[in-house]
């Protein structure tokens, strides 16, 4: 599953949202054992637990979107937009804040 997050922010500010996004998500999302790791400044690792199936992906920032992929097994493919607006309603979230200056 990929997916991309538009955005018009410094790719630094873009980091910062998508870093707030993530454990915002985290956070609220916390029975499903969510863990991310940053790999470097522009690259991270997620994984989290969902109907007995740990689910892995990743996010990278780029000058212009917020990618992510995920491996989604054919069992939760049904969730898939669920997850998808979820994600990307959290980053959306944070951008907003991002550029009005709250991070």
């Amino acid at each position: 599953m990929k997916h991309a997050v538009p955005h018009d922010l410094p790719i630094e500010a873009a980091r910062q949202a998508a870093s707030a996004a993530l454990q915002a998500y985290q956070a609220r999302f916390a029975d499903y054992h969510p863990t991310i790791t940053w790999l470097n400044d522009t690259n991270a690792q997620v994984m989290f637990k969902a109907k007995g199936v740990t689910l892995k992906g990743s996010f990278e920032i780029l000058a212009d979107r917020i990618e992510m992929d995920m491996e989604v097994p054919l069992l939760l493919r049904m969730f898939r937009q669920k997850a998808i607006d979820v994600v990307e309603g959290e980053i959306t979230k944070w951008v907003t804040k991002a550029k009005s200056g709250q991070l």
